[in-house]
């Protein structure tokens, strides 16, 4: 739906109310460059009350410190950082792993967000249901932030959510988040996405929100995200990547960009 490769900076954000450098709230009308509607737009319109909008251009630091000032502005008592398919656990090795650079920033804020005086709280839904990682290996991940010291809750969702659930994904445009949805209806087997581009296995894992600490995951399994300098940009992040060998989805999208 984004035209331009890479996040949308605040600056090009149209219609939504700032609430500081890296936050804004968004509602149904708000755009971005070329007048295209954001996911939280749609999200706004469907559930009737603003959504909030990220920039993770500053980086870890300066998103965490601006997500623990829009709780506080909010009168929110917690920030949750939830993942849809589970890559934000991710090595680095996978190989079916496309899009960590957004994950490792926003994972890599939640110590910031912290010490700024805000719990924070991780969350994958839908292992396995972006057709990235695969159920097992978000599995083994969960496995490695529990060896670092971290607890893991595994949470059912109650079958009187999902009829909400299902309205939301026809309301905004997804594609992972609706499989997990069918997950969690019990819907179990081989599908694909992305114009079948992308595998994905419908699982009993993939239909439960997962909760994390955010401390032990980023001593555990999430690689990408410990490696990250935290006074770093989300375009040194990218560097960082590509020097490991690791293409993001902002290398992909430019080179889109390029071709079209």
């Amino acid at each position: 739906m984004d035209p331009l490769p890479g996040p949308r900076t605040l600056a090009q954000v149209r219609g939504a109310r700032p609430l500081n450098s890296a936050v804004a709230l968004a509602g149904p009308h708000t755009t971005g460059p070329a007048g295209f509607s954001f996911a939280e737009a749609r999200m706004a319109a469907f559930l009737g009350r603003d959504t909030v909008l990220v920039d993770p251009n500053p980086g870890p630091a300066a998103t965490g410190a601006a997500l623990a000032d829009a709780a506080r502005q909010l009168g929110a008592d917690l920030v949750v950082l939830l993942d849809v398919g589970g890559d934000v656990l991710a090595h680095g090795h996978e190989a079916g792993l496309a899009s960590p650079l957004a994950d490792a920033v926003l994972l890599a804020a939640g110590p910031h967000v912290v010490a700024a005086g805000v719990p924070v709280l991780g969350a994958v839904f839908g292992a396995g249901c972006d057709g990235e990682l695969l159920p097992e290996e978000v599995a083994q991940r969960l496995e490695e932030l529990r060896a670092a010291g971290g607890t893991v809750s595994e949470l059912e969702l109650p079958p009187t959510t999902l009829p909400r659930l299902r309205q939301a994904a026809t309301a905004v445009t997804t594609e992972a988040s609706a499989m997990a949805i069918r997950c969690a209806g019990g819907d179990r087997g081989a599908t694909t996405i992305r114009d079948g581009r992308r595998s994905v296995q419908l699982t009993e894992l993939g239909g439960r929100l997962c909760l994390f600490d955010v401390d032990a995951a980023l001593a555990g399994p999430a690689r990408l995200a410990a490696a990250l300098d935290p006074a770093g940009t989300l375009e040194d992040g990218d560097a960082m990547l590509a020097a490991r060998g690791i293409r993001s989805e902002l290398a992909y999208e430019r080179d889109l960009a390029a071709a079209t």
